[in-house]
């Protein structure tokens, strides 16, 4: 009986959304909590497609990620994002 309830605890998924976007950031919904992303703390969204921004998958347990804009995120840095500041090197590029 113990072994049945480790083994229902290891299948438990945790699921990841995106809500809606927003002209001033997005909706994330992971495991049924949702947050609000702004495009201050997560600039990678401003300018994405749609459909990158809405094709977003867990990566493991505690965090999730966009492939296509090469974006991973904590789960923790969306409950505490005070504890996750933002820190952005910028290339040559960019700094033009």
């Amino acid at each position: 009986m113990n072994m049945q309830k480790i083994s229902e605890k290891n299948t438990a998924t945790t699921s990841v959304s995106v809500r809606s976007i927003m002209p001033d950031g997005i909706f994330i919904s992971v495991s049924d909590r949702d947050y609000f992303v702004s495009y201050g703390r997560l600039p990678w969204f401003r300018n994405a497609k749609t459909s990158d921004i809405f094709d977003v998958k867990m990566e493991g347990r505690n965090a999730i990620r966009w492939d296509s804009l090469d974006v991973d995120l904590e789960i923790d840095s969306l409950k505490y994002p005070e504890r996750y500041p933002l820190v952005m090197k910028r290339t040559a590029d960019e700094k033009s």
